[in-house]
Formats: structure tokens, sequence, C-alpha cells
């Protein structure tokens, strides 16, 4: 018995890790990386307190990938390759992420209705924003990482809570959703493969409230970047934009430098957004 019960120590301790969605980092998951220029992390976002490093995983595949701050309960940003997208529905549900409640509620990301039937007694909200937290909020939930630049099943991977903001519906449905299409434009006919960039950045004292408890920071800005590269894998271009989350509803396109510039302003250090910023 004590030979068989270390023969199953010995091969316990050999087997690979459980990878969950929840990771310490995204170099944890190699197909996590896949989701950032030549596997490069940036600087950005990394020291933000309470922050939790998300690999978007749908149908038992990772889409892409999101730094989320559990504090602010929303995105500092997601990290995805654009695809072409098939035209596929939108999804009808709202997804939560199970490991920031629980580690052991499983890795996929999951309807949060049926999450919260599942568990009676566990509240899910603790550290990540709920569908309910958007009701009658006068916001849009606003996709960073946008349900258009994927197909099935990634567009649907892009309904999680944790790939959102509180966007005002002016900015989300006008100004920044054309950007969006732009982008789509740009990247079917000029890129062969586009890695892309979208965060937010939080506001000092802006919140939705519910109950007389802030419960999701509403943030002052919205930015993106992009880089594109060609048949042979080299970059060609790239470029960024930010916007005022307000119903000025207007996009300032910057270069990536310029983006780097205006980051700075709000955190420290930036550092480069992709590898050698994209051939710049």
């Amino acid at each position: 018995m004590q030979v068989l019960a270390a023969l199953c120590f010995l091969v316990l301790a050999h087997l690979p890790p459980l990878r969950g969605e929840v990771v310490g980092s995204f170099q944890d998951i190699p197909e996590c990386l896949d989701f950032f220029y030549e596997g490069k992390v940036p600087e950005w976002g990394a020291a933000t307190p309470g922050a939790a490093r998300l690999c978007q995983r749908f149908k038992n595949s990772y889409h892409f990938a999101t730094l989320y701050d559990t504090l602010h309960r929303i995105a500092v940003y997601s990290a995805y390759r654009f695809q072409t997208s098939d035209g596929g529905g939108r999804e009808k549900r709202w997804f939560v992420e199970p490991q920031l409640v629980d580690l052991s509620l499983g890795a996929e990301m999951r309807d949060g209705y049926w999450l919260g039937q599942d568990n009676p007694g566990v509240y899910l909200g603790e550290r990540q924003a709920l569908n309910e937290d958007y009701t009658h909020s006068g916001f849009d939930r606003g996709h960073l990482n946008p349900n258009g630049h994927h197909p099935v099943p990634s567009r649907n991977a892009t309904f999680t809570l944790t790939n959102v903001v509180p966007q005002n519906p002016k900015l989300n449905q006008n100004a920044w959703r054309m950007y969006e299409s732009q982008l789509t434009d740009l990247f079917n006919v000029q890129c062969s493969q586009a890695y892309v960039l979208v965060g937010a950045i939080p506001s000092a004292d802006n919140w939705i409230v519910k109950n007389n408890v802030k419960r999701v920071n509403i943030p002052d800005y919205i930015w993106n970047a992009y880089c594109c590269l060609d048949n042979n894998g080299q970059p060609t271009h790239s470029g960024g934009a930010t916007a005022r989350n307000t119903e000025q509803n207007h996009v300032d396109r910057r270069t990536l430098s310029e983006l780097e510039e205006f980051l700075s302003q709000y955190q420290s250090p930036v550092g480069e957004l992709f590898l050698n910023n994209c051939g710049a």
C-alpha cells in the first residue's frame, strides 16, 4: 500500500497543473499569449490593484485575454487578434467569470443567471460586475473586444461582463461603433493579421450605484491600439484612438507614440503596447 501511495504521489506530482481561466500570469497558458503580438504582454496596467488576468475560455477554447480590475469591476484592457466575422447572430446571454468567485466553479465563462441558480447563497458580484448592475443605469454594456471583430464562437465569447465597461450610449452606438467598423475595413483589406488592445481609464469617483453601493466604475476614456502584419508576419502599420466616455461622441485617432504619451498621464510605466512599437 505504501509503494502504491508513493507511485500515486509521483504521478500526480508530474501531471501538468489544471489550467483555469484566471491565471497568475498570461504566460501560464501558452494559448493566451497568442493574443499578444509576439507574445509580448504590455506593462500598462500590470500594477493595477486587484488585477486579475483572464484567459477568456468558451466552449473549451481560448478566444482572447483580459486584464480585469476587480476593484473598479471593469476591464483594464482586452487583447485579441482580429478575425473576419461570419455574420453570426449576437449572443443573448451575458456571461460572468466563475473563478473570480471561487476557483472550484470551473474555467469556462458561464451565463450569470444560471451560474447563480446553480450556486444558491454564493454572491457572484463581489469581484466583478453583474448584468443587473447595468440595468436602468443609463449606460450601455460597451464591449472592449468588439463582437463584430470575430466569427462564432469567438463572437459569443465577447459577451462576458469582464469584457465590457459602462459606456455612454451616444458614444457606443455612434462614433465608437463607426470607428470599430472602419477598423474592420482596414484589417480586412490591408492586414494579413491584426493584433488589438482595447482598454478603459477609470474615473476618480464616478460609479454605477445600486442600493447605495458603488458597483461599477464609469471610465473617463476608452482607448484602442492596433498592430497590422503582412503575409510574412512583418509589421506594416499601426495606430490607435481615444474617446471621452461622454456625449461628446468623438474619437481622436493617434499614433502608438501619441497613445502611449496619453496613457502616461494616468499610469506609469506605460512601456511598449506592442513589441518594438509594432516595428515603428
